[in-house]
């Protein structure tokens, strides 16, 4: 622990394009050297969002971002049980669906790759293996995470056709496929608290990944995602859960107005 990570000479500083989004009454706004994403209070009845990406008008196979890279910022959020989701760090955007109309991307449902910081409040479920005893993944709270998938498996013919009968089967089978590896900052004993700024960095190789806390590594893990990926960075009062019992549920809830900055964004890639 405490390595310390350093741009090579020959690497590429950038900060990259953003697109911001937000649905009625939410915020996406800049501030000195960063962005502001804020959601409004609300009931359980619309669901709210703030976003930044870079892959919005391009397709899957097109997103931006490879190995090697680093991305690096400061952060900090309202609160640190936040209904709904928020967090910054690259994906794939697997539950995208877009037919190509409108002069949007093709774009269909994808199994995961992800490489990012991530917060859920309890009503999440976000991981696929054996559950809080058997598994080492953390499902809820504030997350390093990773996850790997291939773009093909022939598991998938059978997960897909035990569905209708059997989510606990299906489930267990894309365990099977999806890779993933997690920390949770508060049972590893972490005193970063998320609404205190703090500068976190996450390092995406071929065959590792790091995270770092103020420059400090708190997680290292094997699990690397598939490229290509996209940046995101967002706030939203959503949830989804898939349990080992093979319960699905999702949907947005009730959320005080919440709020997630970030400054000093940028992202290096080793040439």
């Amino acid at each position: 622990m405490g390595r310390h990570w350093f741009v090579h000479p020959r690497a590429q500083m950038a900060q990259p394009n953003l697109t911001p989004h937000h649905s009625p009454g939410a915020r996406a706004n800049e501030i000195e050297r960063g962005w502001r994403l804020s959601i409004p209070s609300g009931k359980a009845d619309n669901y709210r969002f703030a976003q930044l990406d870079g892959y919005t008008q391009v397709s899957r196979g097109r997103f931006p971002h490879r190995f090697p890279l680093s991305l690096s910022l400061l952060a900090r959020a309202s609160s640190d049980s936040i209904p709904g989701t928020w967090g910054f760090g690259l994906w794939n955007d697997p539950f995208g669906l877009s037919l190509g109309f409108g002069g949007n991307p093709f774009r269909l449902p994808a199994l995961p790759n992800a490489v990012w910081f991530f917060g859920a409040s309890e009503e999440n479920y976000l991981s696929f293996q054996s559950g809080r005893t058997h598994g080492s993944a953390p499902t809820h709270g504030f997350m390093a995470q990773t996850f790997r998938s291939p773009k093909f498996h022939p598991l998938l013919i059978p997960a897909g056709l035990a569905f209708p009968f059997s989510r606990k089967i299906t489930r267990r089978l894309l365990g099977k496929i999806i890779g993933e590896d997690g920390f949770d900052f508060r049972r590893g004993g972490s005193r970063s608290a998320p609404t205190d700024w703090h500068r976190y960095n996450l390092t995406w190789s071929q065959k590792l990944v790091s995270f770092e806390v103020d420059n400090i590594q708190v997680f290292e893990s094997p699990v690397s995602p598939n490229p290509p990926l996209g940046l995101v960075i967002w706030i939203d009062n959503q949830y989804a859960a898939f349990t080992p019992e093979g319960k699905i549920a999702m949907g947005v809830l009730q959320n005080d107005a919440a709020w997630l900055e970030i400054k000093e964004l940028e992202i290096s890639s080793s040439l």
